[in-house]
This record gives C-alpha cells, sequence and structure tokens, in this order.
C-alpha cells in the first residue's frame, strides 16, 4: 500500500474506532450507515444481507452462500444487489487489531433516475450474475465512503450533502466492475428485477408452502427460468432459500422469545418436528435445543449490542 492510499485508510480506520468502540454492530446517525467492530474471531453466524456496500477497513470475513464461500477483507468491498441469507464469519481480529468494518444500505429506488443521467452507453453485460461480489476497493469508491463517513462528524451537514454523497457512491458502483447487477436489479423488464420480486415474495410468505409453478406465475416467468436464474443469482434454489429463511427465523424466535424447538419449527412452517430439528442440525451444525443452549451461554456477561449481533447476524 503507497502512502496516499495508506492515509485515507488510516482516516477511516480511525473514525470508525472511534465510533465503534465496543464490540457490536453500530447504527449510526446517518440513515442506513452503521459500523462493525469485533476483537474477536468467531463461528459462522446467520445473517440476512440488504442491498448493501460492505467495506472492510481492518480485519477480514467469510461469507457462505448456498455452496459458496466469498472471502474478503482489508482494501475489499462487498457488493449485495438483492436480499440474501447467508452466514458470515469474522475470520480475522484481535484486541491490538480489531475486525473494523462499514455498511452502507443502497436505496435501490434511486437507480434509475441515475441511470437516466449516466445512459445505456455504461451498460456492460456482469460477469456472473450472482446478487453478492468481493471487489477491490478503488481510490474512488475509497474517497467517497471517507467522505461518508467525515459526515458523522457534521451532523449539521448531513440532510444536505449525504444525498449527494450517496449519489456519487451509487455512480461509482455502477460504473465499477459489478456495476451491471445494480442496473439488471433497477431494470423492471429483467430477469434478476423478477428474481428480485420472487425474493420478495418469499421473505413476505416463507412460512407458506411453496409451490414452484405459482411463484413462477407471480413473477411472469416459466418454472424453469425461475429455477435457472434464481440459482445463478442467489446460488440456492428457490426452495433451498425459504429453507433458509425458515431457519434463521426459527433460530430467532428460540433466541429472542424463547420458543421451544416445537412451537419454533411450527411458527416458521415446519410440520414434522424430526424435519425441522434434520434440517436445523445440517444447517447450523447442531439439534436446536444444544445449538440454542450455546449461544445463550455464549452471551452471558457480554453487551446488548453483542447479543443483537449474534441473533441478526
Amino acid at each position: 500500500m503507497t502512502e496516499s492510499q495508506r492515509i485515507p485508510r488510516q482516516e477511516m480506520i480511525d473514525i470508525i474506532a472511534r465510533i465503534a468502540g465496543e464490540d457490536g454492530d453500530h447504527p449510526t446517525i446517518m440513515p442506513g450507515l452503521s459500523v462493525h467492530r469485533h476483537s474477536v474471531s468467531a463461528k459462522p453466524n446467520c445473517a440476512a444481507y440488504k442491498p448493501s456496500l460492505a467495506i472492510i477497513v481492518q480485519g477480514a470475513k467469510r461469507v457462505v452462500l448456498g455452496e459458496e464461500t466469498l472471502v474478503y477483507g482489508a482494501s475489499d468491498y462487498l457488493l449485495t444487489s438483492i436480499d440474501l441469507p447467508v452466514l458470515s464469519q469474522i475470520s480475522l481480529a484481535s484486541p491490538e487489531e480489531p475486525y473494523l468494518s462499514m455498511v452502507f444500505q443502497i436505496d435501490t429506488t434511486r437507480l434509475p433516475a441515475l441511470l437516466d443521467a449516466i445512459g445505456p452507453e455504461a451498460a456492460k453485460a456482469p460477469a456472473s450474475p450472482r446478487g453478492m461480489t468481493v471487489s477491490k476497493l478503488t481510490p474512488d469508491l475509497e474517497d467517497t465512503a471517507l467522505r461518508l463517513l467525515r459526515l458523522l462528524d457534521r451532523p449539521d451537514d448531513i440532510a444536505v450533502l449525504l444525498p449527494l454523497v450517496e449519489q456519487e457512491l451509487l455512480y461509482r458502483l455502477l460504473l465499477g466492475p459489478h456495476g451491471a447487477r445494480l442496473r439488471q436489479m433497477a431494470t423492471t423488464e429483467s430477469q434478476p428485477h423478477q428474481i428480485g420480486r420472487a425474493v420478495s415474495w418469499l421473505k413476505e410468505h416463507y412460512s407458506r408452502p411453496l409451490r414452484i409453478d405459482d411463484l413462477a406465475s407471480r413473477v411472469s416467468m416459466s418454472v424453469s427460468s425461475l429455477h435457472h436464474h434464481f440459482k445463478a443469482i442467489t446460488a440456492m434454489s428457490p426452495l433451498q432459500y425459504q429453507k433458509q429463511l425458515r431457519l434463521q427465523e426459527a433460530r430467532r424466535l428460540m433466541l429472542e422469545e424463547r420458543l421451544d424447538a416445537g412451537d419454533a419449527g411450527h411458527k416458521v412452517g415446519y410440520e414434522s418436528q424430526s424435519q425441522f430439528s434434520r434440517e436445523y442440525a445440517r444447517h447450523f451444525g447442531e439439534p436446536p435445543r444444544r445449538d440454542v443452549g450455546r449461544v445463550r451461554r455464549s452471551l452471558i456477561g457480554r453487551s446488548s449490542g453483542e447479543v443483537e449481533m449474534l441473533s441478526e447476524g
């Protein structure tokens, strides 16, 4: 890393470390922006990623999407263009050099107007349709992200300057190596946009029995096209996606609302307790009671911020 690259990175580290004074996930006064600090690596934990830009300034993280694993660290960013259930794990962190990152939620409703301004000449076919990807942070994108963080120290400027910095951030992403993913998600008649509608329906109705032909009809796709493009974008079939939503919600219900495994499984749509236990153990590595008991024991003595982090991933 050159000296000119080190200076903005160090300033980002300083700002995030100051705002996130304790381990955990920290919302900020700025809508859509959160900062994160963890001093130790941890076991994989379930998480629900929304369209967002995540930048690690120190440490490293591993994200499991379907059967794929993405690893990213300092100087990388993770671009998520569609809602995705994942397993995430802080893989590099220490008290001396804690994991530090920022996450900015992408307001997809702002993309169409920006695309009109950019014009069709910027459109490029993505190398992969996957809805999550890792890339190296460019100087332009890093500079924009740093200016976003600096606004936290100037709250009176946020109302006026945030929309401008946000627009530049989206502009940089749209013109970047994976901007076509965002472009397609914002294009109404595109297949990624149709998959986005399917994902929205699954999130809202995850506890219902899934009939693929009905889902395909809802998003104006054939069954074969739905299967093909859904897996290409999410790395999962619609049924696997629904299963992850169910299991993550069941785990949350047991941890936060103290439901037992039977009630939690039934509430998320499982009719068979044995099937729920098998699929839960396959996904989380332990049967429900053992997994939830371990997580609860690990939370003893931790701050409420860390409890929230573990329950939400």
